[in-house]
């Protein structure tokens, strides 16, 4: 294993950068099929929930140019199924795990949050910013005021490291990420999907049933790459980025814009094998230019 290509986050060491965006990798059962589940750095699991949830009606994926927009709503078997059946599917890798916890209300983060306090999991990413649950949460991540308290009522009770998963649909993103740090967060992880609508000119209908959906893709990567360098400058604690990354260029973009680690959601979808060519691509990368250390390139772009 190349220690160079070590990042520390909130006190835990991944192996390597790269992660998985919640909600594009199940718990890793399928893609461990088709990739080695070792190699990646942490994986981020899809949203859990104190309860099962049903999810939105379908449709509720639709494709656009270089993008897709999903209404999935968080569809999820509970936190009860998740520690039984997936922690110990998880823990037979060498791979750090970061849990993704949502809810609709406070209590109902508060109560996975304890939930999981015992279970054997690394870190927790807190989900209020998804733009597919109508009750709540996106309030949560859309208002300063709101993310402090949901992120001090949080780390009041959490065991792990927290991570807030902050949303792109603000005015100021680096007034969110100030307002998570001085609730006390781990860290932070940027950007959720965009909000976006697709509408069918033939039926003159909503593509979606939701009728707005969260974008992600390669369409977005420009804006979140901005957000992250925005966020990184705004705050101390670490920065994961996220949103359109496909190949090792676009990780390595989010480094130097300033985040200690990335995620890869969507292109999951189009290249099962995308988070293994991005850590080998890295890793070229760094062997190319002389890097002997990964934070050499975190934040490094010359102003």
């Amino acid at each position: 294993m190349d220690s160079r290509m070590e990042t520390t986050i909130a006190g835990v060491t991944w192996k390597n950068p790269v992660t998985t965006a919640s909600g594009t990798f199940g718990s890793g059962r399928e893609y461990g099929e088709l990739i080695d589940l070792n190699r990646l750095g942490a994986i981020t699991v899809k949203g859990v929930s104190e309860e099962a949830w049903k999810g939105n009606p379908v449709p509720r994926l639709a494709e656009t140019q270089s993008g897709l927009l999903n209404s999935i709503g968080l569809q999820n078997a509970g936190a009860e199924q998740f520690i039984e059946n997936d922690i110990p599917f998880l823990r037979q890798y060498d791979t750090k795990i970061i849990v993704n916890v949502c809810g609709k209300t406070v209590e109902d983060y508060l109560e996975v949050v304890e939930r999981l306090g015992e279970a054997p999991v690394d870190m927790l990413e807190i989900n209020v910013s998804c733009p597919n649950v109508k009750e709540g949460a996106i309030a949560f991540g859309q208002k300063a005021d709101c993310l402090y308290d949901i992120t001090k009522q949080i780390k009041r009770v959490a065991k792990q490291p927290v991570i807030m998963k902050l949303s792109p649909n603000v005015t100021d993103i680096g007034e969110m990420a100030r307002a998570a740090e001085a609730a006390g967060a781990d860290g932070v992880s940027l950007i959720n999907t965009l909000t976006g609508m697709k509408i069918d000119i033939h039926k003159r209908r909503f593509v979606l049933a939701n009728k707005t959906g969260g974008m992600s893709g390669p369409a977005i990567k420009p804006v979140a790459v901005r957000m992250v360098y925005q966020a990184a400058h705004a705050v101390k604690i670490p920065v994961i980025g996220m949103g359109g990354i496909a190949t090792a260029e676009d990780a390595i973009e989010f480094l130097l814009a300033g985040a200690s680690a990335v995620a890869v959601g969507a292109m999951n979808f189009v290249n099962p094998y995308a988070t293994i060519e991005i850590i080998e691509g890295i890793e070229a990368y760094m062997k190319q230019y002389g890097i002997k250390d990964l934070s050499e390139l975190i934040g490094a772009v010359e102003e």
